[in-house]
Order: structure tokens, then sequence, then C-alpha cells
């Protein structure tokens, strides 16, 4: 990929040009599109979009999952100038709501899987929208078809200044409600460059595993961005389960896999897969939240898979560290990449000395530029420069990164500091523990206290007392659970992150 100046006009949708025509791009439900009909599709898109009034800046609403509708839509709509606006098209319909109201699209572009959802969508907010698109089927009167658009003439690329919107990206919500992060043709292209900077990354010839959401950051600007960026293949898929999932990397002879830990997680504890199922992959990678050490070791000792993980977050665009092709070091997210500076700030606001926690700060041409109409919340996380991530971790001498845990989730207990992840890895190590998630409750003693949510493996069997003990052998007394509820599985969200202010909510099992 070729690096552009300070001074160059851009447009991201360009990372399509360089490749040769008949190279496989994508292949979605076992068709393939090449990059030559690729580059295609997305000229004529652009020239349907501009033709239903899409400009410079205007917003565009993606309702896709993972198949060649978002991507085509996601290509033109940069191409123009205009700013994408990935939803999650399995949400339900307040929620489409909601973000729609937050970003005011004039276009939404509908797929098959979020048309039970649009279908109970207020039409007061449709009414609000200037031209919805059906990506699939006949399209309803008073909406348009994505195969009308296609039929358009081609338009050409509007090339556009680095700072220029180029997506707003609804945060993972985590830590508080969704915000529209604002990411810039540069942010994005910087992070693409900056992750192939790291000494391992996906490449021309790979063939990508791309079951994370492309509604997502990891999923839209690492299994997308990049792959399409350097020529690879990528392997949309629009759900995962492990079986299907093991039989598509055998036949399609997949060599990158890109995931969240649910998706290790699962595939850690499918015994019944073969020991060679993942032979053809050369990479496997972890992120949107930590990976817990006895999963790693599971993957390595049935599978002799290598599994690397990475660090990062929407606002960094996302990638910030990544250990792939370094050797492994258990419960390291690696180093930081080329382009980018990383401090450790601790609560005076000092560089945190190596060995100690601090929170991450960022500073890199991938740093986003703020959220949509937010700009207390923006003067929050951006300090002269800097992107405060509210995220904590640890550095040891030869740079390498360790997650500690987020501020926000930080338990205190009789004026101790217990970080949650702490808790989880001790707890995920248990044989018997397929997954936990931990956070801090009321007591009217100590403050705090801390309570354990798990999910057992199949066929296991624990009680409350035996998972407390466990934790009391590896961590001090006020750092264990003083509960323990056993749960069908946790909530998460579509990337796979744990949301721990839903925990309480969580059915129980049984």
């Amino acid at each position: 990929m070729t690096v552009v100046g300070e001074e160059q006009r851009i447009n991201l949708a360009r990372i399509l040009e360089a490749h040769d025509a008949d190279r496989v791009a994508l292949i979605s439900s076992n068709r393939e599109t090449t990059y030559g009909q690729l580059r295609d599709q997305v000229d004529h898109l652009r020239g349907g979009l501009a033709g239903v009034g899409v400009g410079v800046g205007d917003r565009v609403a993606i309702l896709c999952g993972n198949n060649p509708y978002f991507v085509t839509t996601y290509l033109a709509v940069t191409g123009l100038g205009a700013v994408a606006v990935p939803l999650n098209p399995a949400s339900p319909a307040h929620e489409i709501e909601r973000e729609l109201a937050v970003v005011e699209p004039g276009v939404v572009v509908v797929g098959p899987s979020a048309m039970a959802a649009w279908s109970q969508v207020d039409v007061a907010v449709i009414e609000q929208i200037g031209t919805v698109v059906i990506a699939e089927g006949d399209a309803p009167v008073g909406t348009r078809s994505l195969d009308d658009l296609l039929t358009a003439e081609p338009v050409p690329v509007v090339d556009v200044d680095h700072d220029h919107i180029a997506v707003m990206m609804f945060t993972s919500g985590t830590a508080g409600p969704p915000r529209a992060a604002m990411l810039s043709h540069w942010n994005l292209l910087s992070n693409i460059e900056q992750d192939i900077s790291a000494r391992d990354h996906i490449d021309c010839g790979d063939v990508v595993y791309g079951v994370l959401p492309l509604f997502h950051i990891f999923g839209l600007n690492v299994v997308l961005g990049v792959s399409l960026a350097v020529g690879a293949t990528v392997l949309l898929v629009q759900r995962f389960d492990p079986a299907t999932a093991a039989q598509s990397i055998v036949q399609r002879q997949v060599t990158a896999v890109p995931g969240a830990p649910p998706m290790w997680i699962a595939f850690s504890h499918f015994d019944e897969l073969p020991s060679d199922t993942f032979a053809s992959v050369r990479l496997a990678v972890s992120g949107a939240s930590r990976l817990a050490p006895a999963v790693t070791d599971r993957m390595l000792e049935h599978f002799g898979l290598q599994i690397h993980e990475g660090y990062g977050l929407t606002e960094a665009s996302p990638v910030v560290t990544s250990s792939a092709g370094m050797p492994c070091r258990p419960g390291s997210v690696g180093r930081v990449l080329g382009g980018q500076t990383v401090r450790l700030v601790g609560d005076d606001g000092e560089d945190v000395p190596v060995g100690d926690a601090g929170e991450i700060w960022v500073r890199g041409d991938n740093v986003f530029l703020g959220y949509l109409n937010e700009p207390e919340a923006s003067a929050r996380v951006l300090v002269d420069g800097w992107l405060r991530t509210g995220d904590i971790a640890m550095v040891d001498d030869d740079g390498y990164l360790y997650l500690v845990d987020r501020a926000k989730d930080l338990i205190i207990v009789s004026g101790f500091n217990v970080f949650p992840g702490e808790v989880e890895q001790v707890l995920q190590s248990h044989p018997a523990v397929a997954e936990v998630g931990v956070l801090g409750v009321p007591h009217p003693h100590q403050g705090e206290a801390v309570k354990a949510y798990v999910v057992l493996a199949d066929g296991a069997d624990i009680d409350e007392d035996g998972l407390i003990d466990y934790a009391c052998d590896y961590l001090a007394r006020y750092k264990c659970p003083s509960k323990v509820i056993f749960v069908d599985q946790l909530p998460r969200n579509s990337a796979g992150k744990l949301l721990r202010r839903e925990l309480e909510g969580t059915i129980l099992d049984g």
C-alpha cells in the first residue's frame, strides 16, 4: 500500500484500485467476486447513489450483514465523499430508531437480515429519511432497489481532505450509551498502514475468515479494510457456529482468522474437531476483549494453533498493539504499532513506572475526530492530542503491553483496588469453567464485594464454594468472589465484548 502525504487529497475507497482484476476479493454464499467485478459494482453504485442525491458529507446508514451488499455500499458511499454509518442489522427497531435520530441519514440501505426489524421502525422516523434502498428482493412502494441503483452510469471517486469524515461508527457502549465516533479517511487509512507494519499481518495471498461483524470497527477496518488494501480474499460469514466454521476453514483453506474471545472459547471446547482443523491457518488473532490464557493454551495443545492477541478500540480506528509475529508472552497484547505512541498514565497525570498499572493514552494519525454532537464527551477523551482510552495496562521492560481492565470497571473492596479481569483470569483457568464475568456489587461494610457469573464447561460439575476456594489459592482474599452465580451464558455485544453492566440481569442456569 502506498503511503500518502499530508498535502494530498485522498479517499479510502481507492484501496481497491491496485489489484489484478481476476484476483478474488470476496466469497459469499459460495459465490466469488473478483476485484475487477467489485470495482465495477462500486463504480456503478456510486453513480446510483449520486442519482438519488448523495453527495459530499451526506450520511448513508448501512443496515446489512456480512455480505457483498455491505461491502459495495460502504465503498460506494465513502468513494463519493459521503459518510458511511454501519448499523447492526440485528438490532431491535427502537435501537435503530435511536441511532438514526443521532446521525440523521439521508439514505438507508436495508439488507435481508434487517428487514424484519425495519418493518417495525416507526413510520415517522422513516419519513425523515430521503431514500430507503432495499438491498435484495422487490422494493416496496416508496423505496428503491439496490439492483436499480447498480444500473446507473459510473461516476468517479471524489478525493477529499485528510480530516474529512468517512465513517460514523457507534461505539460498543460497554461503559455507557453508544456514541457515534467520527473517523476520517486518514484515520482509517493510517491504521491500515499501521496494521501492515506489524511483524505479521494479513497479506495478499491470504484467505481471511470474515465473521467479525462489519458494522464493528474490528471487522470493518481490519478484516475488510486491511484485506482489500493488500489484495487478500475475504470469506464473508453471516453468523458463527463452530462446526460450520471449521468446515469452511478446511474447505476454503483459510489462512487468516481474526476473531473475538467467544469464537476461540467455542473452538477450544469443541473436542470433536480433528486436531488438523486449522492446518491451513498461518495467522490467528484475537481482539475486542481479553482472551483467557487457558483458552490460548487449549487451542495450542489440541490444534497446534498459536493465537496472537492485539488491543484496540473504535476511537483508534481500531488497532493499537499487536503480538502477531512475536514470541508468545502469556497475557500480553503485544507491542505498539508503528506510527503510534502510547503512554501509561497514573491518577496523578504522570507516566507510571515499568510494571505499574496506568491508563492507556494513545497518540497517532489513527485517533478519531470526536463524538458526533457531543463536545463534552469528546473533550474528556481527547486531551492535548492524546486519546484517553479508559483501559488500564502495564508494560514490561521489552515494551510488551498487558491489559489489566477498564478503569470504570474497577472494584474497590475495603479501600483496595480489584480489577475484574484479574479475577476472571484465575477463575477461567479452572477446567470446569467455560466463561466468567466479574463485577462489583454494593456491600454494607466493605463498600463493594466481588461477584462472579460463571458458565460451566459441558459436563463439568463444581459448586460455588469449590470455585471460591480455588480463587483463594491464587488471589488475595479481598479479591476473591464472595458470591458465584452459575448462568447459561454471559451477555456480550456483537463484537464479543462482555457487557458487565448487564450481568445482574443474566438468566440463571436451570
